[in-house]
């Protein structure tokens, strides 16, 4: 990500760890990139989850003397906020600097459209299997969030097995069609599938008289 571009990156947050993600983002957003996270409530934080929900409880019970409700802080609960709000203590967002590259965020909890169908990246500094000591305990924001009061856990659950079942099938179909498989039942789709296909189509390909002639003219200049 060392070129800016137009069009927005798109990140998956699953597996990435909140601060090292959040750093990454804020540099690209300061620096003039429009960047895009989904499924910010699979992001990982280091750490057993009884010591982060101790912090977090502690976290939670600080406020202003002086009516907190108008005057904060906002401890929000929701999965995207907390990747917001860790990325608006990395810029400055009091500035008109800060404020413009905060505009270029934007964070969902799952893969909502038109997301869903675009190419998604990953970024490799931040990922919890390279930068995690095998071994070290870890939790998701999901689950966090879900013991502190964000209530979408179970809606996002269910929006997300309803597109990974259509991504399935999406992947099938392509898959399919690059094997020239006909049609099948993605229920049955196997390496076995694939092989008879292939099987198939050079057995028609062996059986059709255009290739035919097309071969004896190749066999003849040796091929």
């Amino acid at each position: 990500m060392s070129k800016m571009s137009s069009a927005p990156i798109v990140i998956d947050g699953k597996g990435h760890l909140l601060g090292r993600l959040a750093s990454i983002v804020a540099k690209q957003a300061i620096s003039g990139q429009k960047v895009v996270v989904v499924r910010c409530e699979e992001i990982n934080v280091s750490g057993s989850f009884f010591r982060l929900k101790l912090r977090w409880a502690d976290h939670m019970h600080k406020r202003h003397l002086v009516n907190p409700k108008k005057s904060g802080p906002f401890h929000h609960r929701a999965p995207s906020r907390i990747l917001y709000k860790a990325i608006r203590g990395m810029i400055p967002h009091k500035t008109a600097r800060g404020a413009a590259a905060l505009q270029r965020l934007k964070l969902f909890e799952g893969m909502p459209p038109p997301y869903d169908r675009k190419k998604k990246m990953v970024v490799p500094q931040a990922l919890r299997v390279l930068r995690l000591k095998p071994g070290r305990k870890w939790c998701t924001i999901k689950r966090l969030s879900h013991e502190y009061g964000w209530g979408y856990k179970d809606v996002v659950d269910t929006l997300e097995a309803k597109r990974k079942v259509k991504a399935q099938a999406f992947h099938e179909r392509k898959v399919g069609i690059y094997f020239l498989v006909p049609a099948y039942a993605p229920s049955d789709f196997s390496a076995r599938v694939i092989q008879v296909a292939l099987l198939k189509a050079r057995k028609q390909v062996a059986t059709d008289p255009a290739t035919q002639t097309v071969q004896s003219k190749l066999s003849a200049l040796g091929y």
